[in-house]
């Protein structure tokens, strides 16, 4: 009995080299690609504004530009590439340019405040003076905003006070009730109200508290009442963006704290909490931005006044957003110039209170240090156990 013949691969030579793709880095032949795109999108972009269509403005000018830029970028690319390289490129140009862009557009801000507010800011007496006993046409070495700062921070410190706990229950309550078929159905409306209340306009937020806190329940205008306002805006941010990092809790992590005996309460106090603390950090700072720079809500509420009130309790308060919003529209040049150099105070408080945030987050609590401790006795403990058994 014949055996059938053993079949071999036919050989065709050695296989081709493969040609490796290298992403990233900038290399001369990028540069001198990207700048003569540049200069000729610019000719380009000049000639068409200039000899041939009928178009004018400066945003118009540097969208066409951009818009050339690309697409002569695109080409010069496409004759010396192959295209997953030049789509490469592109896409790193498209990156690159974006994020210029934003930084540009916050340093021209930043830099337009500064400009405009200097003259005011750089007197000392702007952050130790309120604006009692300045008029109009006195010069600007008398005046400040120590009132409006007190009452940022009295009534964002309040509002914070108020909405970090209340949304930081509401995320938990979403996550952990929603595991159950009961729990589903009271998920649902309250997850529908922090949606609508997310999309609620500051106007009617000041609105609601004006109606039932200042004029049905006779509560005064005051920082207090401001505080009220700025809950109602900055709570459902903390709630939705507490509520994506609690889901991102490890499910094993909750399972072994079941498996020890805890309960539920017990297991979302000592075990979900400290794990998302680093993005409940960035949910307080993403309501506090949300209420920092309100001004209608706190206008209705709080009232404004020239002078120091401490007492967010009684009597009218400002804020450093109200205190630009009304000397802004003054036709003064001082005047305008405080209201800028107020501005500019606001993004220095602004700064500061996110760096704290940040700090806080990071920060290791007492929790943390005597839950490590029992932990590197027991370390030490089975160490030794081996070392004797050994």
């Amino acid at each position: 009995m014949s055996t059938p013949a053993t079949a071999h691969p036919a050989e065709d030579g050695p296989p081709p080299e493969q040609q490796r793709i290298r992403l990233g880095g900038i290399t001369r032949e990028d540069v001198l690609t990207m700048a003569g795109a540049a200069a000729g999108s610019l000719a380009l972009d000049w000639l068409l504004y200039e000899r041939v269509l009928p178009f004018s403005g400066a945003f118009g000018f540097l969208l066409c530009w951009y818009l050339l830029f690309l697409a002569f970028y695109a080409l010069a690319g496409r004759l010396q590439w192959d295209a997953l390289t030049v789509r490469e490129r592109l896409a790193t140009a498209l990156a690159w340019s974006s994020g210029l862009l934003v930084v540009a557009v916050i340093l021209e801000q930043i830099g337009f405040v500064v400009l405009r507010g200097l003259h005011a800011a750089r007197h000392l007496n702007f952050f130790t003076e309120t604006m009692r006993s300045t008029a109009a046409l006195d010069p600007i070495t008398s005046g400040g905003c120590l009132h409006a700062v007190v009452g940022s921070l009295e009534q964002l410190g309040m509002a914070t006070l108020f909405s970090v706990p209340l949304g930081i229950l509401t995320a938990v309550f979403l996550v952990e009730a929603g595991n159950t078929r009961r729990g589903a159905r009271l998920v649902r409306p309250v997850r529908v109200l922090v949606e609508a209340m997310t999309a609620l306009p500051s106007i009617v937020a000041g609105l609601f508290v004006l109606g039932v806190v200042v004029l049905t329940l006779g509560v005064e205008k005051s920082g207090f009442a401001a505080s009220l306002a700025l809950t109602v805006m900055m709570m459902p941010i903390v709630t939705r963006a507490a509520e994506v990092v609690v889901r991102l809790v490890p499910g094993t992590l909750k399972e072994a704290s079941y498996a020890l005996g805890a309960s539920q309460w017990r297991t979302v106090w000592h075990v979900v909490l400290p794990t998302a603390r680093p993005g409940l950090t960035t949910a307080v700072v993403l309501g506090m931005a949300r209420g920092v720079g309100e001004t209608s809500p706190v206008l209705l509420t709080a009232g404004f006044t020239t002078r120091l009130n401490p007492d967010a309790f009684h009597g009218n308060q400002t804020s450093l957003p109200l205190f630009v919003w009304n000397y802004v529209k003054q036709p003064y040049p001082d005047m305008v110039a405080r209201a800028f150099a107020g501005a500019l105070t606001l993004m220095a408080v602004v700064l500061i209170l996110f760096v704290t945030a940040r700090v806080l987050g990071r920060h290791r609590t007492p929790t943390d240090r005597r839950t490590r401790r029992p932990l590197r006795r027991a370390a030490a403990r089975a160490d030794s156990l081996e070392a004797v058994t050994g």
